[in-house]
């Protein structure tokens, strides 16, 4: 009897500790949201005075409205949309044909060659800025999204290949050699019959960059001069004025801009979950 209350002792003692921890995980993540939300419904004054409290009085709409009815968010949207299909396009180009060598062509030096690249994990693009800067500016691409979305697919290839390679691998040998009998081509194989039986990964890796380029902030502000280029995560700047900023604003424009991301993930949160456990492809 002892030993039975000792054992469910233990197993709900877990799964209360795993209960809590999840629960503070949860508040770490929504707390910031959940104060952009409500600080985007009230003026400044009640904002700074009470940053986590609920509106005293009004709802502020005018927060959304006035960034709604402002020509620079649209701009600030549209160069967003291009920047991030910009880098998710060529990253899942690339970021394919690279896994397809790694995975499924024999050389000397492969594995080495691999390596060295998934090296680039462990370094965040922040840490290289100044010599991208440098780069950047000896190829003409200050203040051209060009100079953007080449290092976002460059820094965000290793992960992309990483991901896909695995699931490359998996397809089975014989399938292969049973296309090229058939008189597929590599480039056959690869596009025809490779491609859509790892549609989860690619799914994945897509959503995963879509996310990576539309939060991307300091690439932008190193790069890009002129404000009619700049993208939703700069956009925060024009609120900043010379005695001030309006924190409502600030909140409601943060707001506005998570929303879009949010809704993505929702969508798309599926091909994440398949696509990184390996999800619909069976060999």
């Amino acid at each position: 009897m002892n030993n039975n209350s000792t054992l469910l002792l233990r197993r709900y003692g877990t799964l209360a500790l795993k209960y809590i921890v999840l629960t503070l995980l949860v508040l770490v993540i929504m707390g910031p949201v959940a104060t952009a939300i409500l600080g985007s419904i009230r003026t400044t004054g009640e904002f700074l005075s009470q940053p986590f409290g609920l509106p005293q009085g009004e709802i502020q709409i005018e927060n959304y409205t006035g960034i709604l009815e402002s020509e620079s968010f649209w701009t600030a949207l549209w160069n967003s949309v291009l920047l991030t299909i910009g880098v998710v396009s060529l990253n899942i180009l690339f970021g394919s044909m690279l896994a397809f060598v790694f995975s499924r062509m024999r050389f000397r030096g492969r594995e080495v060659i691999f390596n060295i690249l998934s090296i680039g994990l462990l370094f965040p693009l922040v840490v290289a800025i100044l010599p991208i800067f440098i780069q950047i500016r000896s190829l003409g691409l200050i203040n051209n999204r060009w100079g953007v979305i080449l290092p976002l697919v460059a820094f965000g290839l290793p992960g992309t290949v990483v991901i896909l390679r695995g699931f490359f691998r998996a397809v089975p040998l014989e399938l292969e050699e049973a296309a090229y009998i058939d008189g597929c081509t590599t480039i056959g194989f690869f596009r025809l019959i490779l491609l859509p039986l790892t549609r989860p990964a690619l799914m994945a890796v897509a959503t995963l960059q879509t996310i990576y380029a539309w939060n991307e902030y300091f690439l932008p502000l190193i790069v890009l001069n002129d404000s009619e280029l700049w993208p939703l995560p700069l956009g925060i700047q024009q609120f900043q004025g010379q005695f001030g900023t309006d924190w409502a604003r600030v909140m409601a424009y943060v707001t506005l801009l998570i929303i879009p991301a949010i809704i993505f993930y929702l969508f798309t949160e599926r091909f994440i979950v398949t696509g990184l456990t390996g999800g619909e492809l069976k060999g």
